[in-house]
């Protein structure tokens, strides 16, 4: 168990923060908000196998970055009283053209100190050094320092309650099958490692099971730099694009569980019936 890891299985409130990571972009699934699930949607429910009692809310929305994150997704978390808080934010802030990443991890240490003022468990992560083009070279740099930045950050709110995921040491992410086509997000594969990872940071019995890759199949030059064209073609020139419009793929969604449930009555079940709701209440207006 890491230092400053002090959960137990007493029921409590989990409540995670953040953007596409934590929203659960890359584990595509139509029957549950926004189309995903996600591994903080896996913890929730494995907390509530422990104790049906749990309560779970996610508030993270795809392409936000560090000041939308604090600014729309905190007050709002602390309001619902959590005892156990994920709060991933900075990588989209990383992918801008242009970062000053001093001001950028002032932002982030503050926030960081809202949250473990709450009393909260507060759960930290590292950036995984996604393999990039070199001409994306100056964006690793920028990971590098925020994840030293992030361990320090941790080292110095331990006695607070603060604890890292050190994502960025977790070799199973090497494997490009862990990985979304994007390169940027996890896939189902993905999420539920990382789901595991994270209960047993805590030392919290589980029932997800992870099977390892066999043999990947090699991939000879030309196959490779059709994929990287694609790759660019499909997401980085888009990606890029969107960023110069002011616009983001977030823009139209809302956070996944923005209000505290239990994922015991189960999670599906809970969305069929708040989007019945919804049409009920759509066909009463109109």
């Amino acid at each position: 168990m890491a230092g400053g890891a002090r959960l137990t299985v007493r029921p409590g409130r989990f409540v995670a923060i953040g953007d596409s990571f934590t929203e659960g972009v890359g584990d595509w699934d139509p029957r549950l908000p926004n189309g995903v699930r996600g591994w903080a949607d896996r913890v929730a429910k494995q907390l509530s196998k422990v104790d049906p009692r749990w309560e779970y809310a996610n508030l993270a929305i795809r392409s936000k970055k560090l000041d939308p994150i604090v600014e729309e997704q905190i007050d709002h978390a602390l309001a619902l009283e959590p005892t156990l808080i994920s709060f991933y934010a900075g990588g989209n802030d990383i992918l801008e053209l242009r970062q000053d990443m001093d001001d950028l991890l002032e932002r982030y240490s503050a926030a960081v100190d809202r949250l473990c003022s709450s009393g909260a468990q507060v759960v930290l992560f590292t950036g995984f050094d996604v393999p990039l083009h070199p001409l994306l070279g100056a964006m690793k740099r920028r990971n590098h320092v925020f994840n030293d930045a992030v361990r320090q950050i941790v080292n110095d709110n331990a006695d607070r309650g603060a604890v890292l995921l050190d994502y960025w040491t977790l070799d199973a992410y090497r494997d490009r099958r862990m990985w979304d086509d994007d390169k940027l997000h996890m896939n189902r594969a993905g999420h539920r490692y990382l789901a595991i990872q994270f209960l047993e940071l805590f030392g919290i019995d589980h029932f997800l099971e992870f099977e390892p890759f066999g043999p990947s199949q090699r991939v000879g030059p030309v196959g490779y730099t059709v994929r990287e064209v694609e790759w660019w073609r499909e997401v980085v020139m888009p990606m890029f694009g969107r960023r110069m419009r002011g616009v983001t793929l977030g823009d139209t969604l809302s956070p996944r569980w923005p209000e505290l449930i239990r994922p015991a009555e189960g999670m599906k079940r809970i969305y069929r019936k708040r989007l019945k709701a919804e049409s009920h209440l759509g066909a009463l207006i109109t």
